[in-house]
């Protein structure tokens, strides 16, 4: 790092991913930095410089120290144990500053030797405390999923016998109540009950009324005139519960019933053509309801305004995924019991291609990954499919 860079950073002052520190004894506090860090999509200490930006500096003794003790601190006060590197910067006035780089962990969480689990909080760092945010850590590590959660006070007597064997028969040919194994042991194979207790997925696709034990589970839909959210003014308004596969076709029909028809050359008499193509529609609406975060007890809403659709999800893009790796078909296995299930319940045409088929059959779709605000916001331009128009 060239020393114009180093004083253009310490300019800006401390961050998410900057850190100043006028001098390090401590290994403990160290580690604690460095697990934030390695938590949190990494960055870099700056040893040698004070919180208000101006320059400590270090001496050469300080450096050799301080090299000890970046790598004892990674090694043996950070677990799982991490790499960092270190660069001493020469600034023009002789003074050396010392820049710890920490990637973003691929083993989180990580962890400080007294066990605790750090993150980063703006420019600060903050101790993982609540149960749901640690669940979403192991849940980006893929060491635990929400869909497989259990669901207390939900057995196999919840389970709607004549929807699931309506779908078991379609699903796998076979009648239910022709199989050997017992109906307990059936839900177990099939990754919807453990112990005895229903799990998250067995009770959103198969239980008479999921939101009795997951109020939170449903779609708030709202259809506003105008452009804008309205306090109390609306054309159509609906909460959506139930069953997976019922929540699914609900909330088409409040899509559709708010959508205009568009002739689309055709006689006066025809109904006309939905003016979003109506692939476009499941695919976005599947994955907010396949792949959004369950750990994050609140509803996927649905918007409708004159110019524009909105669907949001709760939570953020998963691990590594970006807007571009979404649209180029990569993905991310966030629930995978519902992904498998999705297929024979859903209009679901495989795992990456939804995003990249409903921007195929309708360009007009915006995306944006909200990672402060911890939600998925995917906007559907309201554009009249007029020939001539996208000609």
């Amino acid at each position: 790092m060239e020393a114009t860079e180093l004083l253009e950073i310490i300019a800006r002052g401390e961050d998410g991913k900057h850190q100043f520190k006028a001098n390090i004894t401590n290994a403990s506090g160290l580690a604690a930095e460095m697990v934030a860090f390695s938590n949190s999509g990494g960055g870099r200490i700056f040893i040698g410089v004070n919180d208000n930006g101006q320059i400590a500096g270090l001496s050469r003794a300080d450096m050799g120290r301080l090299n000890q003790l970046v790598s004892n601190a990674a090694s043996q006060s950070v677990y799982p144990p991490i790499n960092p590197q270190t660069e001493n910067v020469a600034l023009f006035t002789d003074e050396l500053v010392m820049v710890v780089s920490i990637s973003d962990g691929i083993s989180k969480p990580y962890m400080d030797n007294s066990g605790a689990i750090w993150v980063k909080s703006g420019a600060d760092k903050r101790k993982v405390t609540s149960r749901e945010e640690m669940q979403r850590i192991f849940q980006n590590t893929g060491l635990l999923h929400a869909d497989e959660m259990p669901v207390d006070g939900l057995s196999m007597a919840d389970v709607d016998l004549d929807y699931f064997k309506a779908f078991f028969l379609k699903a796998f040919g076979e009648d239910l109540y022709q199989q050997e194994a017992p109906f307990t042991t059936l839900l177990e194979n099939m990754n919807l009950m453990k112990n005895g207790v229903l799990n998250l997925s067995g009770t959103l696709l198969f239980t008479r009324s999921p939101q009795f034990k997951l109020p939170a589970f449903v779609v708030k839909a709202v259809s506003y005139p105008g452009i804008d959210i309205h306090a109390s003014v609306y054309r159509d308004s609906q909460d959506i519960a139930g069953r997976l596969e019922d929540v699914f076709n609900q909330t088409m029909s409040f899509l559709t019933r708010n959508l205009h028809h568009v002739q689309m050359g055709q006689s006066v008499n025809s109904q006309g053509e939905l003016e979003i193509p109506l692939i476009a529609l499941e695919e976005l609406l599947v994955n907010a309801l396949i792949h959004r975060d369950y750990f994050i007890s609140s509803p996927v809403r649905v918007f409708v305004f004159d110019d524009r659709i909105e669907i949001i999800s709760p939570g953020h893009l998963p691990n590594n995924l970006t807007l571009e790796n979404i649209k180029t078909g990569n993905s991310n296995i966030r629930n995978p019991i519902l992904a498998s299930f999705a297929t024979r319940i859903l209009p679901y045409r495989g795992l990456g291609n939804g995003v990249r088929r409903a921007l195929r059959e309708y360009p007009y779709i915006e995306f944006n990954d909200d990672r402060e605000g911890n939600q998925f916001i995917v906007t559907i331009r309201r554009i009249s499919r007029n020939v001539n128009l996208l000609e």
